[in-house]
């Protein structure tokens, strides 16, 4: 009678125990920072032409200095930092310097040529132009002052918009600029020209069918003479 009623308890238990819970699993993805750049001293720096980024051309692995950053890509990502030497954090954008770096920049450095004008580059300290790369930026000084060492180069000016109509039949460009009349052209805009004109025959105290009315009049009487 114990037995049962041991083994009528010990079922019991077995059923009313509470089941495990399982514990929520948390994935997240660990993006490493990249490993440090060795340098065996400051860097020397050169500024690429038409541009206001700086790059180290002594590092085989490329390494860019713009609006006070540090930047690098590595293993497909982009990271920039404060310090040339650590501190690399990931950025989730491509920078927006980087569509005006050429991708042969290392070979026009090679060769002393860019857009075929001789280019006598300056290697700048690293100190140098993180103190001063916001005054060069401001002043334009590579631009106005050094055309970015480049003999007898000067920036293409960026072309006017242009808008392209499509009709059936037709294809034509039209210059978005505005266009200026000059003081006493008679070109004037057809919605206005009739206002205009009618605010003149107001001024000389007239209306246009008044005026008419009066040459016809004239017009009999020198007939009736």
């Amino acid at each position: 009678m114990n037995r049962i009623l041991f083994r009528t308890m010990l079922l019991a238990l077995v059923f009313l125990a509470p089941l495990p819970v399982k514990a929520d699993v948390a994935v997240g993805i660990h993006i490493s920072s990249p490993q440090p750049m060795l340098f065996a001293g400051p860097p020397e720096m050169v500024v690429l032409p038409e541009t206001n980024v700086y790059v180290v051309p002594a590092m085989e692995e490329e390494i860019f200095f713009s609006d006070g950053w540090w930047w690098r890509p590595w293993q497909g990502r982009w990271y920039r930092s404060r310090d040339y030497r650590s501190g690399w954090s990931h950025y989730s954008h491509i920078p927006s310097f980087y569509a005006s770096i050429p991708s042969n920049w290392r070979r026009d450095y090679r060769e002393h040529r860019w857009r075929g004008h001789q280019w006598n580059y300056q290697h700048i300290p690293q100190h140098h132009v993180q103190q001063n790369w916001q005054a060069w930026k401001k002043s334009r000084y590579w631009e106005k002052h050094k055309s970015w060492d480049v003999e007898g180069f000067h920036r293409p000016q960026p072309r006017p918009q242009r808008e392209t109509i499509q009709q059936p039949g037709r294809h034509r460009e039209i210059n978005q600029q505005p266009r200026q009349f000059r003081e006493g052209d008679q070109r004037l805009n057809p919605r206005t020209e009739p206002k205009n004109r009618a605010m003149d025959d107001g001024q000389r105290g007239f209306r246009p069918q008044e005026r008419n009315s009066g040459e016809e009049k004239n017009h009999h009487g020198r007939d009736g003479r």
